[in-house]
């Protein structure tokens, strides 16, 4: 008997002993379309990744793709994620908008978020910022601080999301002085310093005195800095590169995104969806004015900015015309949501036309 008590024993100890195996940890793959480095549109997106891995510990693995080409090699590499064993994807420029959309009708059971475009799937969603409530504030300081009421844009694609950029800073400059004017130099790439740095002299030789990138490197603000102008940085804060001439800057915080979603994959929550998310859920954040900012220049700034969070001003109210003079939003309304967001013309103020 006691024999039989001890072979029993023997028998279940290593049952009792032994933890149960941990769930496989949830793989989150990002693409991104230019390099990491330490600025820019594709830094914040890391800086977002990590956020994830702080917020979830060994839940989660992460692994990234930089420069990656907005073509048909973004698919190949979306591919050889999932193959990877991701079943997590955040594809974050417009041109994956595609590829994502084919590889996700192959993978119905991998997660698929897909930053700044406009086609969904069960497995697809999407989201995009209200960027250009950053982009009107900043309009509102460069409109107060310019001597030559011309401003220069440095833009990389002509899409919705850079169009509305262009038309809120504008909006916001001529707000406060109706003289400004906005000249455009578009360079077709997201990030190239050379090419960045040229348009931005171009404008300058056409008199601008104030400018504003939606490209990624800080070479617009590094030549304003050296040419005693102004500038507006985009994506990341780059007061860094131009102390003085670094006004403020229209930045983003991807990481509250990225862990909500993440979260929602983990606790089986997640769901297809068309989100926008602004200043009021912390994903655009703006860069403080810098003392060469006029104290009352700067209190309407925090004055608007406080409009924007309590839902009380939104930059895109009437009444607002177009660049042939054509009313496109009547007095005391707001542009809806859906031309919003597939915004293809340039409010009263820019000069020239599209590409």
């Amino acid at each position: 008997m006691q024999r039989r008590q001890l072979l029993l024993a023997s028998a279940l100890a290593p049952l009792v002993a032994t933890p149960a195996r941990a769930a496989a940890p949830l793989k989150v793959g990002f693409i991104y379309p230019g390099p990491i480095a330490d600025i820019g549109w594709t830094y914040q997106h890391d800086l977002g990744r990590k956020m994830v891995e702080k917020e979830f510990g060994q839940r989660v693995e992460t692994v990234h793709v930089e420069k990656v080409p907005e073509s048909a090699e973004a698919e190949r590499v979306i591919r050889q994620l999932i193959a990877d064993g991701c079943r997590m994807i955040f594809t974050t420029s417009f041109g994956f908008m595609d590829p994502t959309i084919r590889v996700a009708a192959d993978y119905p059971d991998v997660v698929f978020e897909h930053c700044s475009g406009y086609k969904t799937a069960k497995n697809v969603g999407i989201y995009q910022t209200r960027f250009y409530e950053g982009a009107y504030l900043i309009g509102l300081l460069g409109g107060r601080m310019t001597k030559t009421n011309t401003f220069g844009y440095v833009a990389p694609f002509p899409i919705p999301e850079v169009i509305r950029n262009l038309s809120a800073w504008t909006l916001g400059a001529r707000a406060v002085n109706p003289k400004v004017s906005v000249k455009v130099v578009w360079i077709n790439s997201w990030y190239d310093p050379g090419r960045e740095r040229e348009a931005a002299q171009a404008l300058i030789d056409q008199g601008a005195d104030v400018l504003y990138q939606n490209t990624d490197s800080p070479a617009v603000v590094q030549l304003a800095q050296s040419k005693g102008l102004y500038a507006f940085g985009q994506d990341s804060d780059m007061t860094r590169f131009g102390p003085r001439a670094h006004l403020s800057g229209n930045t983003l915080n991807w990481g509250v995104y990225y862990v909500h979603k993440v979260r929602q994959v983990l606790e089986g929550k997640w769901k297809s969806e068309d989100t926008k998310w602004g200043m009021k859920e912390g994903i655009v954040q703006v860069v403080p004015p810098n003392a060469e900012v006029p104290r009352d220049v700067a209190a309407l700034f925090e004055q608007k900015k406080a409009e924007i969070l309590a839902g009380k001003f939104h930059p895109f109210t009437g009444p607002i015309k177009d660049t042939t003079g054509a009313i496109k939003v009547a007095a005391g309304q707001v542009l809806p949501e859906d031309e919003l967001w597939k915004m293809k013309w340039y409010a009263e103020g820019v000069l020239g036309k599209q590409p």
